[in-house]
């Protein structure tokens, strides 16, 4: 081995020559690189194999290969550059390490709970998590109806890794419908529209059609990476709030984890789907906000984190003050990009009412000589024009003067912008412009022009530079209006009278339309993806027809009459509420509707189709045979009191049937992509067609 101190001083200047191994003060991360020699990471290991010495010392060969020697690189490291025990503190604070590892090489926060390391399917059908079950109640000798929450398997990433390899692999779907302006149709084959797919960059072969999935929202989104990884241009999410009396209705004990559990699961996958430049939008409320945070600085990284806006999102009145303090009507909305570098951010206004200090006229006298121009007090310009006295106008309009008076200079001001202005501060002046800013604090009440080098001119005055009213005035939804940017905190959404928007309505979290149209119009341009796994009534699929964007919405609960596929076909035939007008929508558009084929959906039916207790019983064996039960079921006893037990037999029919659904296992959900050609499956030549079709770079095996 060559003699340590070259070869240390060699090691040293590799591994420096690689930047994030090294920290700002110039020293190397000793505990990092560790951790990536550990994993075997590429780059280091690259690096250190085109020096001969280096390649020699650690660096066996095997075959035409070489094998890194990872223990005896770190000895070397500790022996070499780290630390001993004593001199560890010496100019530093004691207690910045984690175990061996010092925290300033971390340099991340880490939120640790109950079922990190698991999989948490989440598959609740009901809103509250509950379903109606009939039980044997031996004391009462009778059935008598219950409640129950679904009990969810936590797949532990290391110990059951074959169970989640099953669970995430891509899902056949079933009952594929296209709705267009001609109605319902069945579906076998999807839109892949080559221009549209040039326009945004993305490959020809791509999905063009909308979509709508049913299902399980965590398989769902592992089945769409096989067609739209790194494609989705915006994710909104408006999940379960964990509020104690939302849809997330899982075990008290584990409440809190189970909900970060979930959350995770799906944010990773999301984060898989998302463009270099797209935007992830969490709305919450205060519940989890801080949690769901730290998971997702985890997750997307914090530096990517960009903007936590505020929303009001209720009104004060008519609330009752339940608990002590301040009436809560605050939600947040969470703004993240998956790489803050790629995406594009834009200038977003929102319309105000009359600014008051753009307060006075600038009378440039028709000459472009600014020692000609004169300030003249806005109020005194419009009486002028007017023709009218202070004394004559309150004569005329008596105790509403002042408020009149108010809204004919607010009008002014807008009709004539390009010459009312304001003075104001200097937002960090150039060298130059400092020098003339000076010059106008002597000269007062004498104009100064700065000009830049693009041509465009700011004139100065007593120290401050004239802006002109004009600059806040843009176009929104239509229409001019006086404007300001768009700040972190919205409250100027109303979501009184949001309840009839679509044509449906939802009890809890509807969206205005008016706030998704904004995230989308941040975020997206025409024809870019919008995803929204938690669509609920279907609010940013509707905003995204209406606003010409491509959609995904993914949906698991079931909304009945109010559900998003009725709020679509409405969008299809000219639905005129929410932002209809403000985006010109007279109708159109289609979108596909398809299923995430359930293993014992097939059951399910059976069961449903039984017109009598005669063949609902006759239909036991099949159920016994073909499909998964619940693992608490005992058979036989079950089938000794159904046969048996006058109580099961005089229940009304539709209680029969839930109690025989009650036997499946809910956790058995879903039928594999692979085994799409399984007879027992039940999928129709149709939905084999579909998802053949949508899979159709996905080869057999994989």
């Amino acid at each position: 081995m060559p003699e340590t101190n070259a070869l240390k001083s060699t090691i040293e200047k590799i591994l420096k020559s690689i930047p994030s191994l090294v920290t700002e003060s110039g020293e190397l991360k000793i505990n990092k690189i560790k951790q990536d020699v550990e994993n075997a990471s590429p780059e280091i290991l690259e690096a250190l194999l085109k020096n001969k010495s280096v390649k020699r010392a650690f660096f066996a060969p095997v075959l035409d290969s070489f094998v890194f020697k990872t223990r005896e690189f770190k000895e070397f490291l500790d022996f070499s550059f780290a630390c001993n025990s004593y001199s560890k503190y010496l100019g530093r604070r004691i207690g910045l390490y984690f175990g061996d590892e010092e925290l300033t090489d971390r340099g991340e926060v880490v939120l640790n709970f109950p079922f990190k390391d698991c999989v948490l399917e989440g598959g609740q059908t009901k809103e509250d998590g509950q379903d109606v079950f009939y039980k044997w109640n031996e004391k009462q000798s009778a059935f008598e109806e219950g409640k129950a929450k679904r009990k969810e398997i936590f797949y532990n990433q290391v110990l059951a890794q074959d169970e989640i390899d099953s669970l995430f692999s891509p899902k056949a779907f079933s009952n594929a419908k296209l709705y267009d302006k001609n109605g319902e149709s069945v579906c076998t084959k999807l839109n892949r529209d080559a221009e549209i797919n040039k326009k945004r960059g993305l490959s020809e072969d791509t999905i063009t059609d909308n979509l709508v999935i049913k299902g399980n929202n965590l398989l769902a989104l592992h089945s769409l990476k096989e067609e739209f990884a790194g494609k989705v241009k915006l994710i909104y999410i408006d999940p379960p709030y964990n509020t104690g009396s939302d849809s997330f209705s899982y075990n008290d004990n584990f409440n809190h984890s189970s909900w970060l559990t979930f959350m995770k699961n799906r944010l990773e996958v999301a984060r898989e789907l998302l463009r270099d430049d797209g935007a992830l939008f969490i709305q919450i409320d205060h519940h989890e906000l801080a949690y769901i945070m730290v998971l997702i600085d985890e997750i997307f990284g914090i530096e990517n984190k960009v903007q936590v806006i505020s929303v009001k999102a209720a009104s004060v009145s008519g609330f009752k003050a339940v608990n002590p303090g301040p009436i809560d009507v605050t939600e947040y909305i969470l703004f993240y990009t998956k790489n803050k570098h790629s995406f594009e951010f834009k200038k977003n206004y929102v319309e105000m009412g009359y600014n008051k200090n753009y307060n006075k006229y600038l009378d440039k006298k028709d000459s472009d000589d600014v020692r000609k121009w004169k300030f003249i007090p806005i109020k005194e310009k419009l009486l002028s024009e007017i023709d009218k006295t202070e004394k004559e106008m309150k004569q005329q309009f008596g105790d509403a003067f002042q408020i009149v008076l108010e809204q004919m200079t607010a009008q002014y001001a807008f009709d004539n912008a390009d010459s009312v202005v304001s003075i104001r501060d200097l937002h960090k002046p150039t060298p130059k412009m400092k020098e003339l800013q000076d010059k106008s604090k002597i000269t007062r009440d004498t104009i100064f022009t700065y000009e830049k080098t693009n041509g465009e001119k700011t004139y100065l005055i007593n120290g401050g530079a004239v802006a002109f009213y004009s600059a806040k005035i843009h176009e929104l939804d239509g229409k001019k209006c006086v404007t300001e940017l768009l700040s972190d905190f919205w409250d100027d959404i109303s979501w009184a009278g949001i309840a009839t928007e679509g044509g449906i309505k939802l009890k809890n979290a509807k969206k205005p339309e008016k706030l998704l149209k904004r995230i989308v119009k941040m975020a997206t341009e025409q024809g870019d993806i919008v995803l929204d796994y938690h669509l609920g009534s279907g609010t940013t699929a509707a905003v995204a027809h209406k606003m010409h964007r491509q959609y995904i919405g993914i949906e698991q609960l079931d909304y009945g009459e109010n559900d998003s596929v009725v709020r679509l076909q409405n969008v299809i035939n000219g639905d005129t509420t929410g932002i209809s007008k403000s985006a010109n929508w007279t109708g159109g558009g289609s979108f596909v509707y398809c299923e995430l084929a359930q293993k014992n959906e097939k059951a399910v039916s059976l069961i449903n189709e039984c017109e009598n207790y005669d063949e609902l019983v006759s239909i036991f064996d099949e159920l016994c045979t073909k499909y998964f039960l619940h693992y608490n079921v005992q058979v036989k006893k079950f089938h000794d009191e159904i046969t048996t037990s006058p109580q099961f037999k005089s229940l009304p029919l539709e209680k029969q049937k839930e109690m025989f659904c009650r036997m499946l296992d809910l956790n058995q959900l879903y039928v594999n992509h692979s085994e799409r050609n399984d007879k027992s499956n039940g999928l129709t030549k149709n939905d084999i067609a579909f998802t053949e079709d949508f899979y159709s770079k996905l080869k057999d095996g994989e």
